[in-house]
């Protein structure tokens, strides 16, 4: 994409796109029935962050525009019109205004209109209280001035400076337009949308259950009566109940390689892609931790890493990496040339090692006055055998520590607060976006800014590059800031995700993204061929 076209050109010609439903023969009717491993933190999709919202919920919300659903990537050329018809910007691309659908109601009845698009964003701003919990995704919007209505059908975006990666954000699944007349309250609970399907109950693990919105705007969508997810934390269960058919698909990272075989060898038909999901897995050290506040111990942590170990582990599925996706999956991400040449990332480990064990030493720890830690987790099997494999490494420099296993809405509940030293964390971002990754992670005061690493320098290279329209001089400054990252120990990476997800064959017009796990999640064109 060339930034330096005005964005009021890419986004007219995108919207002139419109939307429609692939033109096979579909069937309408049944269930389509998928595993979760977890619950998710509440039914809240605006206030969550975790893929088991995202999945389960998208399903019942509109965005104003939205990623193509059939088009694996995740790019500003496949933006679609979804509440919005159709959108302009201005000559100097700071103000974008969106004409709305006319007719579309929320589930309880109640008119959409651009009111409710104001209170929102309104929300997300901190301007208005709606009762919310959780705020994950304001740093999103810290360009965004102003949030304005002209009549019930058209709403007016201002930001203080032209934003590249703007519609990207709006186009996620977590960027959900809520009903202005329901309390956040609610909204945790029984949640209200204008979407393909109507929340019907969540019974914490157990299952999840939406059935068809049968005043869906979109004429003749969903072909689908209902969707049950159902929450199973045994991976084995998992895998043997998609084997003897109990359930469609699979969850969105359950499918290792041994597994991918061993279903194919039960069902040979069944389909299975493997996709880059703009998550990988981080040692999180907390830099507000009494023990972490010495630049030593976090450098020396850094340095004893072995990634290629962790790698290893992931059977294929994992891929040495920074902050940002790396070639060929994404586009803004380090080279391995790049990495080498930072701590934890060369050849050496042995050499590494014994730097790291002199930094510790000079820190004031050695054989016979080990730092105690404790290393905490989310309670699943994946995670639980990566901070156990970050334990077993961490004891060469004289760090001992102990895992604890904490259920999902406690354990993000405590990386929130800060209340930890140390934590293995799997994340998953929306796409491949600068944008979208380093404000939510890397901002002083953002809500997932686990690590509570904070540099001035930093944030202001973060803004530099977002207002940047020249991908090159953009790309080059995002390089940068991965790169001080990485050596400022912000946020350890220790190994970029592949996932893989299976569905059986009679799944038709599913379509898996390829470039993240949080912008194909609507699954209105999805239908059963039984």
């Amino acid at each position: 994409m060339n930034y330096s076209i005005s964005l009021a050109n890419v986004c007219v010609v995108v919207a002139a796109c419109g939307f429609a439903a692939p033109v096979f023969a579909q069937k309408s009717g049944g269930t389509l029935k998928v595993q979760l491993r977890e619950n998710p933190g509440s039914v809240s999709l605006i206030e969550e962050s975790s893929i088991y919202t995202n999945l389960p919920l998208m399903g019942v919300f509109n965005n104003l525009v939205l990623f193509d659903q059939q088009d694996k990537i995740a790019r500003l050329e496949s933006i679609k019109p979804d509440l919005a018809t159709e959108w302009t910007w201005s000559a100097d691309n700071k103000v974008v205004t969106f004409k709305l659908r006319e007719g579309v109601k929320w589930h309880d009845g109640k008119p959409f209109t651009s009111a409710d698009v104001q209170c929102t964003w309104d929300t997300l701003l901190e301007k208005r209280n709606a009762n919310w919990r959780k705020n994950v995704r304001k740093e999103w919007y810290r360009n965004l001035k102003d949030v304005s209505v002209n009549g019930p059908h058209e709403v007016r975006f201002t930001l203080e400076r032209p934003q590249p990666s703007f519609m990207s954000m709006l186009a996620v699944g977590w960027s959900a337009v809520y009903p202005c007349h329901v309390d956040g309250r609610v909204m945790r609970q029984k949640p209200i949308g204008t979407g393909p399907y109507k929340f019907v109950e969540y019974k914490p693990g157990e299952v999840i259950r939406l059935a068809k919105n049968t005043e869906y705007w979109k004429p003749g969508l969903p072909y689908l009566d209902g969707i049950e997810y159902r929450i199973v934390p045994s991976q084995a269960t998992r895998t043997l109940s998609f084997v003897t058919g109990q359930f469609d698909i699979t969850g969105p990272s359950d499918v290792t390689p041994a597994i991918e075989k061993d279903i194919k060898a039960q069902v040979p038909k069944a389909v299975c892609e493997t996709y880059a999901s703009a998550g990988s897995s981080h040692l999180l050290i907390n830099h507000n931790a009494p023990q972490m506040q010495d630049p030593r111990v976090r450098r020396a942590i850094s340095l004893a890493l072995d990634r290629n170990v962790f790698v290893a582990s992931q059977q294929g599925h994992g891929r040495v990496g920074g902050i940002m996706m790396t070639p060929p999956h994404g586009v803004w991400g380090l080279t391995p040339t790049q990495l080498e040449t930072l701590p934890g990332f060369g050849r050496d480990i042995e050499k590494r090692r014994a730097e790291a064990r002199k930094l510790m030493e000079d820190a004031g720890y050695g054989p016979n006055k080990k730092l105690k830690v404790t290393y905490f987790v989310r309670q699943a099997n994946a995670a639980v055998q990566g901070a156990t494999l970050v334990a077993d490494q961490l004891r060469a420099i004289h760090i001992d520590g102990d895992v604890d296993a904490k259920d999902y809405t406690l354990f993000t509940g405590l990386l929130m607060k800060g209340a930890y030293t140390l934590a293995f964390h799997a994340t998953g971002n929306a796409m491949d976006d600068p944008d979208i990754i380093l404000y939510e992670n890397f901002m002083c005061n953002s809500a997932r800014n686990y690590t509570k690493y904070c540099n001035k320098d930093i944030e202001a290279k973060i803004h530099e590059q977002s207002v940047t329209l020249d991908p090159k001089k953009r790309k080059e400054l995002v390089q940068q800031i991965d790169i001080v990252l990485q050596r400022e120990n912000a946020k350890p990476t220790l190994f970029q995700t592949l996932l893989t997800q299976c569905w059986h064959p009679h799944v038709k017009g599913f379509v898996r993204g390829a470039n993240g796990n949080y912008a194909h999640n609507r699954l209105e064109t999805v239908w059963l061929d039984r």
